[in-house]
């Protein structure tokens, strides 16, 4: 079997490594990562299909930490000149520098798989997907007379990543995610509103495409946008507000999250620092972010984006 990450470029695996293993030695911690990604989205808008994109993407990126210095740098070009060339660069954050102690030990493995090794970009074809975009839009203004609009969407695309760190550890990981989304605009008396649902995750498009799952979604949109057209403005003034579980959470990642995060804390930047077991909110309020539940959307085998 070939090797998905380093094939069909100049630079090979067992130089990739011998550069990792020059760039890393002396130094406290660090990692080549190297990203190879396809992706792929339609749009059927106006009843057509409006935007039909695929792209692919390839980079690396080569850190090496020394004390309290990082040496970052990335590239396109995969081949051995541009990585040797980011070995010169990140190897000034090791000049002068004794390491303490030895390079920190590699992350523990799980062995716990939380979505298939599958490329959603490729199956279906492109055509039962257009078919199907199709379909979904004669649904939608079929279900209910006033509505006049329908954009429905589908994309896809598949993640590949490899970490290499010194001593020959090698960490990959293939992540799929696709997303339907279907959004209605309806008129009545003049007025127009709209709604909207989705659905996606991290498996094959079969197990959201199916009548079943996307008849309840249109459903759902039509549902949003007639309840939007019947509403009277909400009052003015302070009041409470109850955010679910879901996509809520980015409004709590955007008003706290960033100063919970690891390196403000370390560096005693941040609000919260120093609150460690300490009380931040009111009483009965329970925040948990969990990554490992199969098949979501956020969740990761590996978390490299902390």
């Amino acid at each position: 079997m070939s090797d998905f990450i380093f094939s069909d470029c100049d630079l090979t695996l067992q130089t990739a490594q011998s550069i990792t293993n020059t760039a890393l030695k002396g130094a406290d911690d660090g990692e080549l990562f190297v990203e190879r990604g396809v992706s792929e989205s339609l749009t059927f808008d106006d009843g057509r299909l409006k935007t039909a994109n695929f792209d692919t993407s390839r980079g690396f990126g080569l850190r090496c930490v020394a004390g309290e210095t990082t040496g970052f740098a990335q590239g396109t070009d995969m081949t051995e000149a541009a990585l040797r060339r980011a070995l010169e660069a990140v190897s000034l954050a090791k000049a002068g520098y004794e390491a303490p102690h030895p390079l920190m030990p590699a992350p523990q493995r799980t062995n716990v798989k939380l979505y298939p090794d599958i490329d959603p970009v490729a199956e279906p074809e492109f055509g039962p997907k257009v078919e199907l975009l199709q379909t979904i839009d004669a649904y939608c203004r079929a279900k209910d007379p006033h509505v006049v609009q329908a954009s429905i969407s589908l994309s896809a695309n598949r993640r590949a990543i490899s970490i290499l760190r010194s001593g020959d550890e090698r960490y990959d990981d293939i992540r799929p995610l696709v997303r339907l989304s279907i959004s209605v605009t309806v008129e009545k008396d003049g007025k127009r509103e709209n709604g909207y649902a989705g659905t996606g995750g991290r498996a094959s498009y079969t197990d959201f495409i199916g009548e079943e799952n996307w008849q309840a979604l249109a459903d759902e949109a039509i549902r949003g946008a007639l309840v939007n057209i019947r509403a009277v403005p909400a009052p003015a003034g302070t009041m409470d507000v109850v955010l679910g579980p879901g996509w809520p959470g980015v409004l709590l990642h955007e008003a706290i999250g960033h100063g919970l995060e690891g390196d403000f804390n370390r560096k005693g930047t941040s609000a919260f620092s120093g609150m460690v077991g300490d009380r931040i909110a009111a009483k009965g309020v329970t925040v948990v972010d969990d990554g490992t539940l199969a098949g979501k959307r956020g969740s990761l085998t590996i978390d490299d984006e902390g």
